[in-house]
């Protein structure tokens, strides 16, 4: 049967009777790579085509900036057009580049915009203003970089006085794709050989990027090289389904009695797969049948099918690799048998929200038998979910968790600030509409 939703002002009422779910769908296009795309098509000669863009807030927040920069840029649906004549010909901007609630678009700027001979001023929403930035600050400093903001650096608003920038070698002191990516790219203008060595490896949708748009680089055991002054090359670029909004219906489809939910094109990148480990770990009833890989990206098939699941322990190299399905995940948890404990996720304190917190705050109001540690959380399960006022934080991850819930919850749920689900996820609950069994 459908499902109700009804909005009041900001809040969305989510209210379900013996829901299932069936059928196929195609999540939207995988977010990371959606900026990418745009930000290295800007960066190359020539021109540059986008198949599968996101079109969710975030993504068209990194459009809107390297507008402002001069780079002609086309839209049609899903299909993207980076026109440019490199990054030597881009204009300094008349207006700050605002990047809404991007913190790929803010941290991954501040090392394109480093090398340039430009002067430009960054800044974003609330939660932007709260988010850290000298973690990427610092290394840029090391390279040479100017970039003055409040707190030495540390929030925005950012200015960056472009300037010629040396290479580093430089190893990362938390795993952290964001802050990686801003060095990598910094690296493209730098003089000599940019080294970046990781412990645990982050998501690498950088560096298969790099290659795709013709730059040689190395990569080894966690260590990371490449020469500065290369010159990229506009390409064509496929963008698979966002396996970070895959969770939320693969985590939907196991809890959800009498459900089979179909995902096609999904990416499958070894860097971002956790969540296919974890599911795969407890139990859950899931087949992934892997398509040609037409692009840098593997893609695949993900079929899920309500489940008998067992809790887990969650922790060390997997995190990094599900750090943004934490929130989901731990839904999963309260409806597995027995204990399961996330460890090692620290990051999860500096994201759009403390998503530890926010986590756990929001599932013990369902009911939930959920602790929050220093670097995770603890949730015992099976647990029947009542419904409750939740707030979202305005932090997508945290929304549609919050929707998922109420798929399993006895009473309605109030959702305030769903509207926040856009900002990666824009068709959602179309989505979730055309799977509810009529």
């Amino acid at each position: 049967m459908k499902g109700v939703f009804k909005l009041t002002s900001t809040t969305k009422v989510l209210e379900f009777k013996n829901p299932s779910l069936q059928g196929a769908i195609t999540v939207p296009g995988d977010k990371s790579i959606s900026h990418r795309a745009v930000m290295f098509g800007a960066i190359a000669k020539g021109q540059t085509t986008v198949s599968g863009f996101l079109l969710g807030e975030d993504c068209l927040s990194t459009i809107d900036c390297f507008r402002k920069l001069g780079v002609n840029i086309k839209v049609d649906g899903t299909n993207v057009t980076v026109t440019s004549d490199g990054i030597d010909e881009w204009q300094e901007p008349k207006e700050v580049l605002y990047t809404g609630n991007s913190g790929t678009t803010t941290r991954l700027m501040l090392g394109i915009l480093s090398g340039t001979s430009l002067h430009t001023i960054m800044t974003g929403d609330a939660s932007i203003g709260k988010r850290p930035m000298r973690r990427v600050v610092d290394p840029l400093r090391q390279m040479g970089a100017k970039i003055a903001g409040r707190d030495n650096g540390q929030f925005t608003p950012l200015a960056i006085q472009g300037t010629k920038l040396q290479a580093i070698d430089y190893s990362m002191p938390v795993a952290s794709a964001q802050v990686k990516s801003a060095v990598l790219l910094a690296g493209l203008r730098a003089e000599g050989t940019t080294i970046v060595r990781e412990k645990e490896i982050s998501r690498d949708h950088t560096e298969r990027m790099l290659r795709q748009f013709g730059a040689e680089i190395t990569v080894d055991d966690g260590v990371i090289s490449f020469k500065g002054g290369q010159q990229l090359l506009g390409t064509h670029v496929n963008v698979p389904g966002d396996i970070s909004s895959a969770a939320f219906f693969l985590v939907a489809g196991s809890i959800v009695p009498n459900s089979e939910i179909v995902m096609t094109n999904v990416g499958v990148n070894p860097t971002r797969a956790g969540i296919i480990e974890v599911l795969e770990q407890m139990g859950a009833n899931m087949s992934v049948k892997f398509e040609d890989e037409q692009s840098a990206e593997p893609t695949a098939t993900v079929t899920i099918q309500t489940s008998e699941l067992n809790g887990t322990t969650i922790e060390g190299d997997i995190i990094p690799r599900l750090i943004d399905e934490i929130p989901i995940i731990a839904l999963l948890a309260t409806q597995a048998n027995g204990t399961t404990v996330i460890r090692d996720a620290e990051e999860l304190k500096v994201k759009e929200t403390d998503r530890i917190t926010a986590v756990v705050t929001e599932l013990k109001k369902l009911g939930a038998d959920i602790e929050a540690t220093e670097d995770g959380m603890i949730i015992n399960g099976p647990t029947k979910l009542n419904g409750a006022r939740l707030k979202s934080y305005g932090d997508h991850r945290i929304g549609m968790m919050a929707a998922v819930a109420s798929l399993i919850c006895e009473t309605p749920i109030e959702l305030d600030d769903a509207e926040c689900i856009a900002v990666s996820y824009p068709t959602f609950f179309e989505h979730l509409n055309d799977l509810l069994v009529k």
